[in-house]
């Protein structure tokens, strides 16, 4: 395959690109990503010389450009990572997310649609969502692939609308695709603005942890090792025009998942001082702040085979360990936002 990543420069695509860059089924594995705040090259200076690597600093709004690189590089598949994601960005500039993330999206479809004609043999076009999408469960139940669509951001809508596009595109033109909609993902080379890289963050300045209103807003936590390794498996074998959900089946509430990290960095760093769980400060919460996620990964389990290799006692800790090591990644990444 000539494998097209999109967003192979951010959290999700840098750990997709390192996971899978030395599977023989690709033959040429081409990085399109238009390096915004969330995008680093210095998340894949380990596989910048690889032989099989391109990169292409293209944004999926510019049409054209978008074209060029799907004919450049006769692309085979695709994985589609490239959006907007963070949902209180979305809040306070709604714009940059319907422009990117149902534009462009529409744009790489349009591109597919015109450069693999009516020949979809061999081809793969391979969407990768989020479950905000499903909008916010209650205290009981899990979101599965045929839970109505409710979203209340701006983020999970144009997430939403994204969705739509290339379900209508499989109905309307045939064209192959599959969609993954993943629980909260968290580990190496997420964007510092996320949670748990706020959490560590702060607790290394020692400044105040925010959370917002009770702390008891519940997600499904996966580590993103686990979610590429999915990624993977669907983009082979998953079934053409099939939603493949993945979470980790391990729900917790963002409280605990604070006092679990200060207690974390209380032994891993204990040179800060200890007794971090003193600079928790509960803040105004956020609008449309979902109070539950949680996905049921049947399906994915069932057909493919997939479990998560990780527990989540091993990722979080290797996850709080790799922050730690990597502080100079962290204000370099820090310095351009």
């Amino acid at each position: 395959m000539n494998l097209l990543i999109t967003g192979g420069a951010g959290f999700i695509g840098s750990n997709l690109i390192h996971h899978i860059i030395g599977q023989p089924e690709v033959d040429r594995l081409i990085n399109l990503d238009c390096l915004t705040y969330a995008g680093h090259l210095e998340n894949l200076s380990t596989v910048a010389g690889h032989p099989k690597y391109v990169f292409e600093k293209v944004n999926l709004r510019d049409k054209e450009s978008v074209r060029g690189v799907m004919s450049k590089h006769a692309i085979t598949h695709i994985m589609h990572l490239a959006a907007e994601s963070h949902v209180d960005r979305s809040i306070s500039g709604p714009d940059d997310f319907i422009h990117t993330n149902i534009i462009g999206t529409f744009h790489l479809l349009e591109a597919c649609r015109d450069f693999w004609a009516s020949d979809f043999v061999g081809r793969r076009f391979h969407h990768i969502s989020t479950d905000e999408v499903y909008g916010s469960l209650g205290p009981e139940g899990y979101f599965t692939e045929s839970t109505p669509y409710a979203p209340n951001s701006p983020y999970s809508a144009s997430k939403a609308a994204s969705d739509m596009l290339v379900r209508a595109y499989h109905h309307t033109y045939g064209l192959p695709v599959v969609i993954t909609n993943c629980s909260n993902n968290y580990g190496p080379y997420q964007f510092p603005e996320k949670l748990i890289p706020v959490i560590i963050g702060s607790i290394m300045a020692r400044r105040p942890i925010p959370v917002y209103g009770d702390g008891m807003n519940v997600r499904d936590w996966l580590y993103v090792r686990d979610h590429v390794e999915a990624l993977w498996q669907v983009l082979r074998r998953g079934r053409v025009g099939e939603t493949y959900n993945i979470g980790g089946n391990n729900e917790w509430p963002n409280i605990r998942i604070v006092e679990l990290i200060c207690d974390l960095m209380d032994k891993l760093a204990s040179h800060l001082g200890g007794n971090s769980r003193q600079l928790i400060s509960f803040v105004k919460d956020r609008p449309g702040h979902d109070r539950r996620y949680a996905i049921d990964s049947t399906k994915i389990r069932t057909e493919l085979g997939w479990t998560p290799a990780y527990d989540f006692e091993r990722g979080i800790r290797e996850t709080v360990q790799w922050y730690l090591d990597n502080q100079e990644w962290v204000r370099r990444v820090l310095r351009r936002t």
